[in-house]
């Protein structure tokens, strides 16, 4: 049995990301799982932040499983992203603390599973015996108070020290591969056995919600980012009155939606719990991916789309992430408000099985069981696992 350490970007709560699924599936291991700590400034664009500062008392309240951890980490100060003595500074504390917890668990030497580029500079101070960087994102194309190239220089230096680096686009790992030789692509998932439940719409209740809501329904569902593309959503639900838009989820702080909810047809209904998605995709006509072009959204591996997979409902993207290409031969894929537009009419009128099974098909191929065993055969393979 290992001893992983996983110093993550994401809460254990409310939402499973790939943190979450990758660590709940080493099955065999043992985990501490660090959430990532809140910046002091934090509270000054989220209010949620504010509450997680308060809630720090040193001690790292933790959440106790029989084979996950889950520990908070202190609070760090801000800036770190744009100039790297102040994250250095930051993480000498992460890892001060990050010691005392070891130590209290007898994870003397473990893996090290990081996520973040700043952990770039912890990872010297910390004991361990082997090092994994997962990269999830083009974390320097996420703007604000950063300086992508002091960024992406933290991720150059945490890539050439891993052993092995996991990444979720084409795009990312070719660029990492360029600081490590066992840099392997590894898109993200979706737990296929919960989202294929909406493939059986009428084994699921029906939501409350949605009563009042006139069909077609055509649904999005996630965290509304900088990179979702909001003015094409506005323009199709302009052009097509008499469809329903459903955005199940929430605008992260920043992102300005008053002009999609000044729209009459559509419908916010805000974050729902993850075991509930499928009763709200089973009443979808059709499912949306909706991403900006950009740095962004060229590397990113979107969640949904791979959750949308696994339901089987007809699916409509715009050309990115590049990822969606290669399920063109069952997903709808279309640029600007007018072919979009078209692709969704094209979605809601298609007849027959081929496509749904073959989205169905796709989706259980990219099962987090499926990822999760890809990797642990590429650790095994290098000995570290």
């Amino acid at each position: 049995m290992s001893k992983i350490v996983c110093l993550s970007t994401a809460n254990w709560h409310p939402i499973p990301t790939r943190k979450q699924q990758v660590m709940g599936r080493l099955t065999g291991h043992r985990v501490l799982y660090f959430e990532p700590p809140v910046s002091r400034a934090a509270p000054l664009k989220d209010p949620a932040a504010a509450e997680r500062l308060r809630a720090w008392r040193g001690e790292g309240e933790h959440i106790t499983g029989s084979r996950v951890t889950v520990y908070a980490t202190p609070p760090v100060w801000p800036l770190y992203n744009k100039y790297r003595l102040i994250n250095r500074i930051n993480q000498r504390a992460q890892a001060r603390y990050l010691r005392r917890v070891f130590k209290t668990h007898g994870f003397e030497n473990p893996l090290l599973w990081c996520y973040s580029p700043a952990a770039a500079d912890v990872v010297d101070l910390l004991p361990h015996r082997a090092l994994v960087y997962d990269c999830v994102d083009r974390h320097s194309a996420y703007g604000g108070l950063m300086t992508p190239a002091v960024v992406d220089a933290m991720e150059a230096d945490l890539a050439a020290k891993a052993d092995v680096v996991f990444a979720t686009a084409r795009g990312l790992c070719e660029r990492l591969k360029e600081y490590n030789k066992n840099t392997y692509l590894i898109p993200n998932g979706a737990n296929f056995e919960l989202f294929h439940r909406a493939a059986s719409e009428r084994e699921l209740p029906f939501p409350d919600e949605l009563l009042r809501v006139k069909g077609p329904i055509l649904g999005f569902v996630g965290m509304i980012q900088p990179c979702i593309d909001c003015a094409l959503l506005l323009a199709v639900a302009r052009a097509r009155p008499g469809w329903s838009f459903v955005l199940v989820g929430a605008p992260l702080p920043g992102v300005d939606v008053a002009p999609l909810k000044a729209q009459q047809n559509i419908h916010f209904l805000g974050l729902k719990p993850h075991k509930e998605l499928p009763r709200y995709l089973a009443r979808f006509d059709v499912c949306l991916n909706l991403f900006q072009t950009g740095a962004l959204a060229q590397d990113v591996s979107p969640l949904k789309f791979y959750e949308y997979l696994a339901t089987g409902r007809p699916i409509v993207s715009t050309p990115q992430p590049d990822q969606v290409r290669d399920f063109s031969d069952a997903v709808y894929i279309a640029d600007g408000p007018e072919a979009f537009t078209a692709a969704c009419e094209k979605a809601l009128a298609e007849r027959g099985a081929w496509k749904p099974q073959q989205r169905i098909s796709y989706g259980r191929a990219a099962s987090w069981d499926a990822r999760v065993k890809q990797m642990t055969e590429i650790l095994e393979r290098h000995g570290v696992l």
